[in-house]
């Protein structure tokens, strides 16, 4: 195997281990609501808590790991993150918990913005969108595995024990990341001639320095930067809600909660069908063309099924529109990451950054006000309305970004 299959071998497994750390806590929600007395409000705020954290660390680890390499960046993220994941489990209050979280999400941040980096560095353009849909086929994969692997630990286990199994997974990922990654190609003792000869571009000299006037001043690297915004408020549906608003519009039971993995089944094959639809109509109508009108359909249609969503209640229809509706969003996944490596060039890391941190804020703005909404009317149905609105908005500005706009200085 070429050793850079192998590294993203490496990025695929940590963003399994990232989406089952980030989903651990909606799927043992509502265990832990009614141990800990926890009121939807108040755990709209614990679950926000974690994507606030999140947003406000993705472009300096991002611009770290652009300027002093992925190697020790990631291993410093996956341990951090995985040191708070533990304390989750020794929360006893409200408080507690939303502290743990937040700090959770502190050290997770940068963990895709480095992937990035790392991807834009290994492997040469033409396999980029689809080193970007394994990856988050991968991310899929731990969400469709979290409630197979967690249901079962709340119930035998405890939630508490939960976190600490995903800890020591993590502080495992960290040591053979130290271990086996190089920060470029060709400092790695296993690589052949043949094979940096294949990445080409894809690898050079991390940045010394960020041109952060450059950045701020890209049309449309801010262009993307709103429209990731907008879809992170459908995305965050799925990664925080979702399974409270199965069991209170359709009836499911905890042990219903294994249904709450389809999405995610169907997100995997969305993105590795994703990643293979944005190299291929790259080649055929060019990137500028191709990079953006993948995501504007995918998400125009993802907006109608959001919509469906609010008016349906039987259990059949809401696992098949919730379930089409995140494929069609993660459909266009892989091609929105490869569009902002295209802005951002060696920069990859800090563009990324900056564009899941938008992505972030919109997971906020949807975690907190979803709680607020259900405590004020009752229904679980009525924040699909906004999801759906901001979703939109996300598809008319990616129609807008010009990917051969690039910050790159190099």
């Amino acid at each position: 195997m070429k050793l850079r299959y192998r590294v993203l071998a490496l990025l695929g497994l940590l963003s399994v281990l990232t989406f089952l750390d980030r989903l651990a806590i909606a799927v043992a929600g509502p265990a832990i609501q009614a141990d800990l007395k926890i009121q939807p409000q108040q755990w709209g705020w614990i679950l926000s808590a974690y994507v606030l954290a999140n947003g406000v660390f993705e472009v300096p680890s991002g611009a770290m790991g652009d300027r002093r390499g992925q190697r020790g960046e990631m291993t410093r993220i996956v341990v951090w993150w995985s040191s708070f994941n533990a304390l989750t489990g020794w929360a006893r209050s409200f408080w507690q918990l939303c502290a743990s979280r937040f700090f959770f999400g502190l050290g997770a941040a940068g963990a895709y913005p480095n992937i990035a980096g790392v991807i834009a560095r290994w492997f040469p353009m033409r396999e980029r969108a689809r080193c970007q849909g394994l990856v988050w086929a991968a991310s899929r994969l731990g969400g469709a595995l979290a409630p197979v692997v967690i249901v079962p630990m709340v119930h035998y286990f405890g939630w508490r024990m939960v976190f600490r199994f995903l800890a020591l997974a993590g502080f495992s990922w960290a040591g053979v990341w130290w271990l086996r990654f190089r920060n470029r190609p060709q400092d790695d003792p296993g690589m052949t001639s043949t094979e940096l000869a294949e990445i080409g571009e894809g690898y050079g000299a991390h940045a010394t320095a960020v041109p952060w006037r450059r950045l701020f001043r890209s049309r449309s690297l801010w262009l993307i930067v709103l429209a990731y915004g907008c879809y992170g408020c459908g995305s965050w549906f799925y990664f925080s809600w979702f399974p409270t608003w199965m069991m209170h519009t359709a009836g499911f039971s905890l042990d219903g909660m294994l249904f709450a993995s389809l999405p995610f089944v169907v997100g995997l094959a969305a993105n590795l069908a994703g990643g293979q639809l944005g190299d291929r109509l790259t080649v055929r109508w060019g990137a500028r063309r191709a990079l953006r009108w993948i995501p504007a359909t995918c998400l125009t249609a993802t907006a109608l099924l959001l919509m469906a969503m609010a008016l349906v209640h039987g259990k059949v229809a809401v696992v098949a529109l919730s379930s089409a509706g995140f494929g069609a969003m993660d459909l266009m996944l892989p091609s929105a990451w490869a569009l902002c490596l295209a802005i951002g060039g060696r920069l990859s890391g800090t563009a990324t950054g900056m564009m899941n941190t938008a992505g972030q804020a919109g997971g906020f703005l949807c975690t907190v006000l979803f709680g607020y909404v259900v405590h004020l009317t009752g229904s679980y149905n009525m924040p699909l309305w906004f999801i759906a609105g901001m979703v939109l908005a996300s598809a008319a500005l990616f129609t807008r970004i010009d990917c051969t706009e690039s910050v790159d200085a190099g």
